[in-house]
């Protein structure tokens, strides 16, 4: 059974997707969309960048989901691809809003405004270079929380992503990751400085969760028509209602990414197929377990490999 993931922020780079745009002229004429729904030039930013303006978060957000949906639609019109046939739809932090597009459950012209508000508000909770987020690379979820946990009166740190095996990310004012760094340091345990400002899927970003909760009440839901994980309970749903709560609750909430991959696989996924920019879910997947088959489409070469 198949299971369709939609990439999150950490994917995007200087002209993805830039082939299917100059190959199809409905591609062209999404991008056209977005840029007038936005009122700004995204498809230029995208294709011509600077990197650092395609890398703020408010930029970025609707730019991964316009790759990626631009992606799935040439994926249903090139090659006939049955979605109908996957089981799954689930798309890492705001890779969820693509899920739930391309599924049926938003416009697109509704999840493009929502992202760029989505983004902006989330760089916004935090003063600019006052938080951040550290990946810790070898070390099991359990004995990271206990660290955290049991030097709570040292530093305040939150597990924003639980990722996969041996990865996991740590979102905190950088005072505070500074302490929880030298702590791992002297554990000896690896971990690598993010470059993002902001500190995100945590309580520190409440200023945006009560920005996104005011627009997600304004908008309307369609059931989807595959089933979609959520990031905060790593459980599947069709429910309108709770898709667009647990939106809501996932601007503060850690990403169960690895828990929903594991419960795919326990609801007998076998392959997966990653539609967005870069392979970076890919990489988690096969972490978690190496046995399943994926696929990366962010080429017009990727379509070779998938069949109907």
């Amino acid at each position: 059974m198949i299971s369709v993931l939609f990439p999150g922020q950490g994917s995007q780079s200087i002209g993805m997707a830039k082939e299917f745009y100059d190959n199809f002229d409905y591609i062209k004429t999404i991008y056209s969309q977005a840029d007038e729904i936005l009122n700004f030039k995204l498809t230029k930013l995208i294709f011509e960048g600077p990197k650092d303006l395609l890398d703020q978060t408010e930029h970025t957000q609707p730019a991964i989901f316009l790759t990626s949906y631009a992606i799935f639609s040439a994926m249903k019109n090139e090659i006939d691809f049955n979605f109908d046939e996957a089981k799954f739809f689930a798309g890492h932090s705001l890779g969820e809003y693509s899920a739930l597009t391309c599924s049926g459950a938003l416009t697109f012209e509704d999840t493009i405004k929502l992202l760029k508000v989505r983004g902006r508000a989330m760089q916004s909770a935090v003063p600019n270079n006052k938080g951040g987020m550290v990946a810790v690379l070898g070390s099991e979820i359990n004995i990271i929380n206990d660290l955290i946990n049991s030097n709570s009166n040292n530093f305040e740190c939150y597990i924003a992503n639980d990722n996969s095996n041996g990865q996991a990310v740590i979102s905190g004012l950088k005072s505070d990751l500074n302490k929880f760094c030298e702590l791992l340091s002297n554990l000896k345990i690896k971990f690598i400085n993010l470059p993002v400002s902001a500190p995100f899927h945590c309580k520190l970003m409440a200023n945006a969760t009560k920005i996104m909760k005011q627009e997600l009440e304004k908008i309307n839901f369609t059931t989807p028509r595959n089933e979609i994980f959520s990031n905060v309970t790593a459980k599947s749903s069709l429910d309108i209602l709770e898709l667009k709560n647990t939106l809501i609750k996932q601007i503060e909430s850690p990403v169960k990414w690895r828990e929903i991959i594991i419960n795919m696989i326990n609801n007998k996924i076998d392959r997966f197929i990653e539609i967005g920019p870069g392979k970076v879910l890919s990489g988690l997947v096969k972490r978690i377990d190496r046995n399943v088959k994926i696929n990366q489409i962010n080429s017009l070469d990727d379509f070779k490999d998938i069949k109907t």
